[in-house]
C-alpha cells in the first residue's frame, strides 16, 4: 500500500491554506497564531508547561489588500512577538526583574535605530564611499553591492548569535516551532517522536521572508535610484546622504508588502523544481537560525499548537492565562492524595477559591498558586494537623468561626448544644445566657446571632479569650475572663457548657488531629467528670427561677452526670444523629 504520509511531506499546499499557523520561538518557549488565537507555552522552572492564550482582533479589510497586508502583518508580528517574548521571559526566569513599560518601550525603540543602523545605514554608506573614494559610479553594481553587503551582515549577525548560549536554546525552539508545524501539515499525529521526525526548515519561516527582503531590496533600491537620478540629478543623489536613507526607509513598507505576498504565495504553491529553487536560499539560510530541538522542546511546541488548534475551533471556549489549571483535574487529584477523606480537598478549595461546595463543580481554571496552597495543605493535613487549624475556621452552625491551636475545634455535635440553647431562647425577652467554657465563642456566637439574649462567655484561658473577642466582635457578647463560675455575676435564663470531658488517660489514643488540640480544653480529669462536679456545685445559684442548665457530654457520662445535676432539677438527654447520648437538658 501507498505510504501517503511520505506524499503529505511534499505536497503540503492544499493543508497549508486551510491552516495558515504560524509561529515564534520565544524565551524558553513557543508562540503559535492561528487565524482567531494565539497561544503561548513557556517551560517554567519547575519543569512544567505554562500555557496561554487569547483571542486575535477580528481582522480589518486592510488584511485582505495585497502588500498592504504585509506590512499590517508585519508591524503588528513586531508587537504581538515582542509582547510574547517579554511575557515567556517573566515565566523563564520569574527571579529575574522585569522591565518597566518604559524601559521596554526605549528597548525596542534604540534597537529598531541599531536595526536601521545596520541593515539599512551601514550597507548605504558603503555603497557611497565606493561612489566617493573611487571613480566608480554604476549605480546598478552599487545597489547589488549594497544588497550583498547586507546579506552578509545579516549572515554574519546570525552566525555570531548564534553561538550565544540563550540565543541557541531560543534557535533550538525555533527549530521545535517549525518541526510541529511540519508534523501537522503532513497529517501525522502531533506526538513528541513524530515532531522530531520533521525538518526544522518551513516554507513561511521570518528568516526566509528577512532573505526575500533583502533580494526585492536590492531591485527595488536599484530602481529607485535610477528614477530618483532623472528627477533630482545623479550629483544630488550622490551628495545628500541622508536624502538616500530617507528613501530606503520610506519604500521598506513596500519591500516588506511584496516580500511576505512572495512568501505567502510560495508557500500555497505546491513543490515542484520552481518553486524549491526560489525556496532554497531562504531554507539554506535557516540553518542559521534554527537548531534540532531536544524532546522537553518539542513538547512545549506541540502544547502551543494544540491550544491554538482548539480555540480556533471552538469560538466559545475561555482563554487561559499563565499558571492556571485544569480545576476539575487538580480537586480529583487533591482527593486522591486524601484518599481517607477525600471530602477534605473540596473543603480545602471551598475555601481557597471562597465557594460553596455546590459551586465547585462550574469552577473550569484555577492559578497555580491555588493549587499550590492546596497541595500544601493537603500536607500538612496528612501529617496530623486539623483541617480546620490549616484554613484558619470553622462552620459551625452556618457561622464562619476562626479557630487555630490556641482554641478547641468546634465539633458537628457541639452544634445539637448551640441548637438546643436558642429553641429555648428564641421566644424570650430580656432573657441572660452563659456560655461557659466558652473556648473559641462559637455557642456565644450562635445563640447571640439567633436570640435577643443578653449573651456572656466565659473562660479561664487568655489564649481562647483573644480568639473568642475575634468571633464575637459586634455581637454584644460580654467577655469574662473566669476559672469557671468564680468570676461570673448574675443569673441566666439559660446556662450552657461544653467543658473539657475526655478522660486523661484516654487522651493520649486520640487521632493526631484531635491531640493537636489544646490538653486543657480536652482533659476532664481521671473519670472525665472534673468540670460537671464545678458545675454541679455552682450552677444552681446562677440559675433563674425555671432556668436551664444544659452540657455536652461523652458518649457514656449520661447517667453520671445526671446523677450530678439531679439536686438542681429535673434532667432528660438528648441523643445525637447517631443516637448516642451528648446533651444533658437539666431544667431548675
Amino acid at each position: 500500500m501507498k505510504d501517503k504520509s511520505k506524499d503529505n511531506k511534499y505536497d503540503t499546499a492544499a493543508k497549508t491554506r486551510r491552516t495558515m499557523i504560524g509561529g515564534q520561538a520565544l524565551m524558553e518557549g513557543v508562540m503559535m497564531q492561528g487565524a482567531s488565537s494565539v497561544a503561548m507555552a513557556v517551560r517554567a522552572p519547575d519543569g512544567g508547561i505554562e500555557l496561554r492564550t487569547e483571542r486575535l482582533n477580528k481582522r480589518s479589510r486592510v488584511r485582505k489588500v495585497p502588500v498592504v497586508r504585509g506590512v499590517v502583518v508585519f508591524v503588528s508580528s513586531l508587537i504581538t512577538g515582542m509582547s510574547a517574548l517579554l511575557k515567556s521571559a517573566e515565566i523563564s526566569t520569574p527571579d529575574e526583574e522585569t522591565p518597566s513599560k518604559s524601559a521596554t518601550a526605549f528597548a525596542v525603540i534604540l534597537g529598531v535605530l541599531l536595526a536601521v543602523g545596520l541593515f539599512i545605514g551601514l550597507p548605504l554608506f558603503v555603497g557611497w564611499a565606493i561612489q566617493k573614494w573611487t571613480t566608480f559610479d554604476n549605480l546598478a553594481v552599487i545597489s547589488l553591492i549594497e544588497g550583498c553587503t547586507r546579506l552578509a551582515i545579516f549572515i554574519a549577525y546570525l552566525a555570531i548569535v548564534r553561538s550565544m548560549k540563550d540565543i541557541r536554546r531560543t534557535f533550538m525552539y525555533h527549530g521545535a516551532e517549525h518541526r510541529t508545524i511540519n508534523c501537522y501539515e503532513r497529517s501525522l499525529p502531533l506526538t513528541v517522536e513524530n515532531v522530531q521526525s520533521c525538518s526544522t526548515k518551513h516554507n513561511r519561516c521570518g528568516t526566509t521572508f528577512l532573505f526575500f527582503v533583502m533580494i526585492l531590496a536590492i531591485m527595488i533600491y536599484a530602481l529607485s535610484n535610477w528614477v530618483f537620478t532623472l528627477f533630482v540629478g545623479y550629483e544630488y543623489l550622490f551628495e545628500n546622504l541622508f536624502f538616500k536613507l530617507l528613501i530606503r526607509l520610506l519604500l521598506l513598507p513596500v519591500i516588506a508588502g511584496f516580500s511576505y505576498e512572495l512568501l505567502r504565495g510560495l508557500a500555497m504553491l505546491p513543490d515542484n523544481k520552481f518553486t524549491n529553487a526560489i525556496r532554497a536560499p531562504g531554507l539554506a539560510l535557516q540553518k542559521l537560525s534554527t537548531c534540532i530541538p531536544d524532546d522537553d522542546m518539542a513538547e512545549v511546541a506541540i502544547a502551543a499548537f494544540n491550544a491554538v488548534l482548539e480555540l480556533d475551533a471552538a469560538p466559545d471556549k475561555k482563554t487561559i492565562n499563565f499558571y492556571e489549571r485544569d480545576f476539575q483535574k487538580e480537586r480529583k487529584k487533591l482527593a486522591e492524595k486524601l484518599a481517607s477523606d477525600p471530602q477534605d480537598a473540596d473543603w480545602i478549595y471551598c475555601e481557597l477559591l471562597d465557594k460553596s461546595r455546590a459551586e465547585l463543580s462550574v469552577v473550569e481554571r484555577v492559578g497555580c498558586g491555588i493549587v499550590k496552597r492546596a497541595e500544601e495543605y493537603a500536607q500538612r493535613l496528612l501529617d496530623g494537623e486539623p483541617l480546620d487549624y490549616i484554613l484558619g475556621n470553622s462552620d459551625f452552625c452556618g457561622v464562619k468561626i476562626k479557630v487555630d491551636k490556641r482554641v478547641l475545634i468546634p465539633r458537628f455535635e457541639t452544634e445539637l448544644l448551640a441548637t438546643t440553647a436558642v429553641q429555648i431562647l428564641k421566644d424570650k425577652t430580656d432573657a441572660a445566657a452563659l456560655d461557659l467554657c466558652t473556648g473559641s465563642g462559637c455557642i456565644a456566637a450562635v445563640i447571640a446571632k439567633n436570640t435577643a439574649a443578653d449573651v456572656t462567655a466565659a473562660d479561664i484561658s487568655d489564649d481562647a479569650l483573644e480568639v473568642a473577642k475575634a468571633n464575637l466582635n459586634g455581637l454584644g457578647v460580654n467577655i469574662v475572663k473566669s476559672d469557671m463560675f468564680d468570676s461570673v455575676q448574675g443569673t441566666y435564663d439559660v446556662i450552657v457548657s461544653n467543658p473539657p470531658y475526655v478522660r486523661t488517660g484516654d487522651i493520649a489514643g486520640l487521632a493526631p488531629q484531635v491531640t493537636a488540640q489544646p490538653f486543657s480544653a480536652l482533659d476532664g480529669g481521671e473519670d472525665g467528670l472534673s468540670f460537671y462536679r464545678e458545675i454541679a456545685r455552682c450552677a444552681d445559684e446562677h440559675l433563674k427561677p425555671n432556668g436551664v442548665l444544659l452540657t455536652e457530654i461523652g458518649y457514656d457520662q449520661a447517667d453520671d452526670v445526671c446523677t450530678l445535676f439531679k439536686h438542681i432539677g429535673k434532667c432528660r438527654v438528648i441523643k445525637d444523629l447517631d443516637g448516642k447520648d451528648r446533651i444533658v437538658v437539666c431544667e431548675k
